[in-house]
This record gives structure tokens, C-alpha cells and sequence, in this order.
């Protein structure tokens, strides 16, 4: 397969976005195109030591580069020749199967939805990180790509979570819950009681209910649905909370000999519980309901997190994501038809 990475986003381009594609390239096989300047990207090689190009590794020029300073809804028309919307170009025109960058997520946002369009009937793209879990992970949709949502674009992230975790991350049955401050059918705001009503009327997923935050964090599901606004919100408490315990953690076992030498007989769980909440592992967040995979990666990525958001496309982008949601969503059209809801088709592209 092969990977087409923005070498110029995020805040360690082009040197560690260019690393991590290598390192992917030599374990996983795949072949990479970087887009981006072309004398950085080589400059980023020489001072590597590396004369030359591995095999499977090319470079497509673009000679702009979008900052933190853009106007995320001028770049398609300021910047058309930068490497976010270059890469996207290729990705559109078959020229990769994935793409992957660190840069802008309200330019990826925006810039993808109008070059790379969305899934067919799909109202929104939503962002999807992997959170974890006592026993593994889960997953939230959505986590901050969309702040105002209707009930049936919270329809929608349940069938588009549902169709990833099965599809790219191998679970049989996930569960589906709903971020609510309770778990009764009455709790939360009018949205979250009628889109309550419309998940208890969706085949093809698992839905268990409402769920609460504190469950959530405990695997209570394999998938959180959510609006954007929430999401974020629960999405920074749990990494607040992990960097909160990571540093309790540190300090307590660094307070006499005694502590420092069960730190030592505890360090192999020490490790585990570092890993998983490292984002570099994960190392990025697909963006769901475009009609081709793309996966943001945090913006402070370096060569460890491209790698790892290189590792979790792989399964995505081979598999017939497109295919599965794009048919139901007749049945998706339907329920939420019967529900009153208005159609807003005009905007499905």
C-alpha cells in the first residue's frame, strides 16, 4: 500500500514527519510519498546520513505551507499549492490509499470536505480518536470536529463508529453508547433524548444506552457517540487526568530509596501504563465519513507518533470501509425520516 504524508504539517516538520515515514517504510513495508518542499525533505535526509531515497520512498513537490496562522477557510483558495491540499489532491486522484498529516484540523477539515467530498448521503466528517480503557481502548466520535450536530448526524457517527471498529480494528459486535450525564432515557438535553430514540431504532449496531463519562473511561463501550462539543470536553479531561496521575505517580516513587526500589520492581507496569496513554502510540485519528481514508495526527508529533499513525491507517485503508456505510445509508435516510428530522442533502457533499 501506499502512504502520501503532508511532510510540512505539524510542529516538528518537516525533520520528524520525515523519520517517521522512514521508520514505517523499513518496518511495515509500505511505500510513502512525502509532500512538501522538496530541498527540506532532502535536507532532513542528508543530515540523517542518508544519500539517497529508500526504495518505495518518492517526493511530490508543493512549495507552500499552511501555518497555525491561516484562516483555516481561506487555505483552498490562498494556499493551493501547499502540501496539505497537494497531498489531498493526490489522495483524491488514486494516487495512495491513505493520507496522513500533523498540520491544521480546521484546514484539514475544511480542505478535505471540499476536495476529497464525503461519503455520499454522509452530513459530516467527524474525528475519531482511540481513548483507552482498563482492558484496551475505545472509541470517540466525535471529539471535536463538529460543535452544533442533529440527531441524525449523531445517527451517522454510530454507524461510521460501528463500521470502523469492526472493519479496521477486527471487533465482532462493539458496543454502542451515548455520551449522556445519565443512563436513563429521559436524561440530557432534548438532542441527546431523541437521538437516544432514533439508536434504539437502528439495526445493525449494537446500542447499550446512554452512558456516562465515569463508564465510559472503564470500557463501559467500544464506541462513544458524541457531539463535538462534549467530546472535546471528555476527550481533555482524560488526557489532563493521565498527565495529572502520570506526574503523582513519578513523584511518589521518587520520594526516598525505599519508593525508588519498588519503583524497580514495578517498572515493567509502570511501562504499560505509560504506553497506553502515550498518544505517540496511537499516533493519530482518522477522519471518518470521507469517501477516502485520512488520519490526523497530533500536531506536536514527532518521528514515534507518524510511525504509529502510519501503523493504525494500514488496516483502514485496506479495508471496504466506503463500501459498508455507503449501504446503509438508505435505512439511515429512512429512520431519520421518521423521526421529523430536516433534510439537509444539500449540504452532503
Amino acid at each position: 500500500m501506499k502512504v502520501i504524508i503532508d511532510a510540512m504539517g505539524g510542529d516538528n516538520a518537516p525533520r520528524e514527519v520525515v523519520r517517521g515515514a522512514l521508520l514505517a517504510n523499513k518496518e511495515f513495508g509500505v511505500d510513502i510519498t512525502l509532500v512538501g518542499r522538496g530541498e527540506d525533505i532532502l535536507q532532513v535526509l542528508k543530515d540523517d546520513g542518508v544519500a539517497d531515497l529508500p526504495q518505495g520512498v518518492e517526493i511530490a513537490h508543493a512549495e507552500q505551507i499552511i501555518t497555525m496562522e491561516d484562516s483555516p477557510s481561506n487555505v483552498v483558495k490562498e494556499k493551493p499549492e501547499s502540501s496539505m491540499l497537494v497531498a489531498l489532491k493526490l489522495l483524491n486522484e488514486g494516487k495512495g490509499d491513505v493520507l496522513i498529516t500533523a498540520g491544521s484540523t480546521g484546514a484539514l477539515l475544511i480542505a478535505s470536505t471540499l476536495i476529497v467530498k464525503r461519503i455520499k448521503g454522509v452530513r459530516r466528517g467527524a474525528l475519531v480518536p482511540m481513548m483507552p480503557t482498563p482492558d484496551g481502548y475505545c472509541i470517540l466520535i466525535d471529539c471535536g470536529a463538529n460543535v452544533a450536530v442533529t440527531e441524525e448526524y449523531m445517527l451517522q457517527f454510530a454507524y461510521l463508529g460501528s463500521a470502523y471498529s469492526k472493519l479496521a480494528l477486527g471487533i465482532e459486535n462493539p458496543r454502542v453508547g451515548l455520551l449522556n450525564n445519565g443512563t436513563e432515557a429521559t436524561k440530557g438535553t432534548q438532542l441527546h433524548q431523541n437521538t437516544y430514540n432514533l439508536l434504539k431504532k437502528a439495526k445493525d449496531i449494537n446500542f447499550i444506552g446512554n452512558i456516562e463519562a465515569r463508564e465510559a473511561v472503564m470500557g463501559g463501550a467500544d464506541i462513544i457517540v458524541s457531539d463535538g462539543f462534549s467530546g472535546n470536553i471528555y476527550l481533555k479531561a482524560v488526557e489532563g487526568t493521565g498527565v495529572f496521575f502520570a506526574g503523582m505517580i513519578k513523584t511518589m516513587f521518587k520520594r526516598n530509596i525505599l519508593t525508588k526500589f519498588a519503583a524497580l520492581l514495578c517498572y515493567k507496569d509502570i511501562k504499560a501504563l505509560k504506553n497506553k496513554m502515550d498518544y505517540r502510540e496511537i499516533g493519530g485519528a482518522p477522519l471518518l465519513g470521507l469517501s477516502k481514508p485520512i488520519f490526523k495526527a497530533h500536531g506536536s508529533s514527532d518521528a514515534r507518533a507518524i510511525r504509529g499513525a502510519i501503523k493504525q491507517s494500514m488496516p483502514y485503508a485496506k479495508c471496504n470501509f466506503t463500501e459498508c456505510i455507503s449501504g446503509q445509508m438508505e435505512f439511515m435516510k429512512e429512520l431519520a425520516a421518521s423521526a421529523n428530522i430536516p433534510d439537509d442533502s444539500g449540504e452532503s457533499q
